[in-house]
């Protein structure tokens, strides 16, 4: 009998030991690759045990076990002898995560003992803590879940959201501050409105956890208000909305038309101002632009801070393939993600989508990415790219928008009001295209290619200067890409 409650000490103490090295071995990890590294890549590694002289490791997919055997393998047997040196090797496998399974707290390092060697970390991604109000477990009923890659530490910040990001981070900082209270996000769509309002749910739960933060679509808003009409729960319906102390609705343009839904957003809208509480609200255009909102609902939400989100920028578009590149851990020719960023304008979601499919295609089929292999992988996606806008479009398109003749695209005339049009024309053309600046040139009256060189930057110099013109610009960018 006593040697039994031995034995079951001895054990009890080596599974916590191992568990603090396994706790110890995760952190050095973070902290060597990077915060947005590790999520992406180490953060649902499951220690299972050491068997002999080798400690065994679970993931939940092979992509993920063999991407970590090849680039974190000799590291992670590095550490481990470091903590055990008796151990000589590091197996990593996959063991799909338990149907059921719950969160666990990301400085938990679950470890299946020798005892329990089934016994598996969860592997849900993570979500902030469930505040609750009454009883009612609001982040559960309203809030969708938060992305864990959308951060404030991987928004990549350029001219064109600079100021957009600058207000994020003020009222993550500072809730229901005077000036920002609501907070309008406007830009079209893949600009990155959505990982900023992500990006502020997630500093707000971490920061101050009792903040009760309700993150949902203006369409789950809509459902969720019709479902307490059929139920006869409205006053449920409001009293718990209410006491969120953080609102945020996405894609607020998905209620025009849709009156009872706007009054009920309205009233709601009211309550939570007046009571110091935080709403954040992102759309596909300015409050003024929303036709079909009704006038009060309109004005309230322009009275706070509007802040709008323009179309990337080549050097924006680069920046971003850099950085998501160096966080994947796959090398990427500079030469491959100039080329993505000249030819993928759109948004960068499709930007994001192009360069992992050169990634996973690197990694499945163990080949390098060369400029060769994405012509080969994205070839439907350019040629999308190279059939979706045409010179000819954009100058029909932008002389329609500014009511001047097709034929002063391409006229001796030097009227500002014809001479600015073509600008934006050339520059469009320049941005939407993968024509040459000659060619470009050619199509506008057989112009000189500095003329166009021209053209563009002084088109940019005005948007950044400008920000009604800027709209302007990145509107007819929007109607030319639909």
């Amino acid at each position: 009998m006593v040697m039994e409650k031995q034995l079951g000490s001895d054990t009890a103490r080596s599974a916590a030991s191992l568990q603090e090295s396994w706790a110890r071995i995760r952190g050095r990890l973070r902290e060597e690759v990077g915060e947005v590294e590790y999520r992406t890549w180490l953060r649902q590694m499951t220690l299972v045990g050491i068997e002999g002289d080798e400690v065994v490791v679970n993931l939940p997919t092979r992509f993920l076990r063999d991407w970590v055997r090849s680039h974190y393998g000799d590291r992670l047997r590095a550490l481990w002898q470091h903590e055990a040196p008796a151990v000589r090797r590091a197996d990593v496998r996959v063991a799909p995560q338990p149907r059921g399974a719950t969160p666990a707290a990301e400085d938990d390092a679950a470890v299946a003992t020798p005892l329990q060697p089934g016994l598996a970390e969860s592997l849900a991604p993570r979500t902030p803590p469930a505040p609750r109000a009454n009883g009612v477990d609001l982040r559960g009923e309203w809030s969708a879940p938060l992305d864990p890659r959308f951060t404030f530490e991987s928004f990549v910040v350029g001219k064109p959201n600079e100021f957009a990001y600058a207000c994020a981070r003020r009222v993550a900082e500072k809730p229901a501050s005077p000036g920002f209270n609501p907070l309008f996000l406007y830009g079209g769509v893949g600009l990155g409105k959505t990982h900023l309002m992500h990006a502020v749910a997630w500093a707000i739960s971490d920061g101050e956890p009792a903040r009760n933060v309700a993150y949902m679509s203006a369409e789950k808003f809509m459902y969720r208000f019709i479902s307490a009409l059929r139920s006869q729960s409205t006053m449920e319906f409001k009293e718990s909305l209410r006491s969120v102390d953080v609102l945020m609705v996405d894609d607020l343009q998905f209620l025009i038309g849709k009156d009872n839904t706007q009054e009920e957003f309205f009233h709601t809208f009211n309550a939570l101002i007046d009571a110091g509480k935080q709403i954040i609200i992102s759309a596909d255009k300015s409050p003024s632009d929303l036709n079909g909102l009704e006038d009060r609902l309109r004005t309230r939400l322009g009275c706070g801070m509007v802040a709008d989100i323009h179309a990337t920028t080549y050097e924006l578009r680069l920046s971003i393939l850099q950085a998501k590149a160096a966080a994947a851990g796959v090398p990427v020719p500079k030469t491959v993600l100039e080329f993505l960023a000249h030819k993928i304008t759109s948004n960068v979601r499709e930007l994001e989508g192009a360069l992992n499919r050169l990634i996973a295609h690197a990694n499945l089929f163990g080949r390098a990415v060369t400029p060769d292999s994405a012509q080969e992988v994205l070839h439907d996606l350019l040629r999308a790219h190279d059939r979706r806008v045409t010179i000819e479009e954009i100058q029909r398109k932008v002389a329609e928008h500014y009511n001047i003749r097709l034929t002063d695209m391409s006229s001796a005339r030097r009227a500002r009001n014809v001479a600015r049009p073509r600008q934006v024309a050339m520059y469009l053309a320049k941005q939407l295209t993968s024509r040459s600046l000659p060619e470009i040139g050619r199509r506008f009256g057989n112009r000189d290619h500095t003329t166009v060189m021209h053209a563009v930057s002084r088109i940019s110099e005005l948007m950044q200067a400008d920000s009604a013109f800027a709209e302007d610009v990145e509107l007819l960018r929007r109607m030319l890409e639909t």
